[in-house]
């Protein structure tokens, strides 16, 4: 698989609106989706190294979870400790008791069903959550439990079986979460069975490139085009009161797949995502998404400042420093075999899970 710069484009596409969306900017009603593009770049990118592995007979499932704890964990626990620092100092005693709980669910990739029983996303009150965000985590971790298991199992039939598949599961998780949020809207924002079908419209993306030549000229210029007008539409007329997931998630999913799909550096929109500063966003955008909620909810706390418009979006870019840092100085660093071997990340992956799950334990008992 070659390095697109297009897609760290659109990482950034995904990781600002999300980050001005909690931060309480106007124009960003529908910022939430980012997560849903995020999905879709996951499911495309870790579905093309699956096919590459597969096809050179090197897959492995300890290869795949190496890479998974490398990209995922060393951010995370850096962030998780800082967090938990703070919260000692600024939350009330019954808060947190709440963040030991969510400290605990985050440390199993369990968080978002933690937060699905105790909040609504869209509420007041998740302005003051520090690690609600996670619910994303966790809903990724869960799907790359089955997913490579599925793939290499399918694998033995063939391409064609594959897309079947693939595409058949997303028609059945699309309908799930047009159904579910009429029974349980909870349910359908946080939990797999209504956000599965989003990793696997970028997996069937990274299946049809893996074989096909894209679509060149002016068709894909149109197509790419259309996908960032998906993306910009419901990141800016998208909103609370409508249903989500629903039937409403397929434009910025589509939107995503449309131009990971078709946008090029032959064309407009590719190269308008290969904008250097736009790259360098979407390089950072995980340590972003980590850093930004814990970031937004202290600010509010903080007993000295009025939490205005100004502080959030200092806190906005704070995120986005403090980003850099931590994708320069962490993120790189832990994603190169030579820094731990396979024995020593696995077992730093353990003891820091279980660090952090004795200490959520110890936090939700203690008040």
């Amino acid at each position: 698989m070659h390095y697109r710069t297009e897609i760290d484009g659109l990482r950034a596409l995904a990781v600002l609106p999300v980050i001005a969306y909690h931060a309480g900017l106007a124009g960003f009603s529908g910022g939430f989706v980012g997560v849903d593009i995020f999905f879709v770049i996951s499911g495309y990118l870790i579905t093309s190294i699956l096919l590459d592995e597969l096809k050179n007979q090197s897959f492995t499932l300890l290869g795949f979870y190496e890479r998974r704890i490398r990209r995922i964990l060393p951010a995370l626990f850096l962030v998780l400790a800082v967090t938990t620092v703070a919260a000692w100092w600024l939350l009330l005693p019954h808060e947190l008791t709440a963040f030991g709980r969510s400290l605990m669910a985050v440390s199993v990739f369990a968080s978002n069903i933690l937060f699905w029983k105790e909040s609504d996303y869209f509420a007041t009150e998740s302005e003051f959550i520090p690690l609600l965000h996670t619910w994303s985590l966790a809903v990724e971790e869960q799907y790359y439990v089955i997913f490579p298991l599925l793939l290499a199992f399918l694998w033995k039939f063939g391409r064609r079986p594959i897309g079947w598949v693939l595409g058949g599961l997303t028609l059945l998780g699309l309908v799930t979460c047009e159904w579910l949020w009429r029974v349980d809207a909870g349910a359908n924002f946080y939990l797999l069975p209504s956000r599965f079908w989003e990793l696997l419209l970028g997996a069937l993306a990274a299946l049809y490139l893996n074989k096909q030549t894209p679509f060149q000229g002016w068709i894909a210029s149109v197509l790419a085009a259309l996908g960032l007008v998906l993306i910009l539409g419901s990141i800016i007329f998208l909103n609370t009161s409508l249903p989500f997931p629903s039937r409403y998630a397929l434009f910025p999913t589509l939107g995503a797949t449309l131009i990971i799909l078709f946008a090029a550096p032959t064309n407009f929109i590719g190269r308008l995502l290969a904008f250097k500063p736009l790259v360098l966003i979407g390089l950072i955008s995980y340590s972003a998404y980590l850093w930004h909620q814990p970031l937004l909810v202290f600010a509010r706390l903080q007993p000295y400042l009025e939490p205005n418009l100004g502080l959030m979006t200092a806190m906005a870019f704070s995120s986005l420093l403090l980003a850099w840092l931590s994708w320069r100085y962490v993120e790189r660093p832990f994603r190169h075999k030579q820094t731990l071997t396979r024995p020593q990340i696995f077992s730093l992956a353990g003891l820091g899970s279980l660090l952090f799950l004795g200490l959520g334990y110890e936090l939700a008992q203690a008040n």
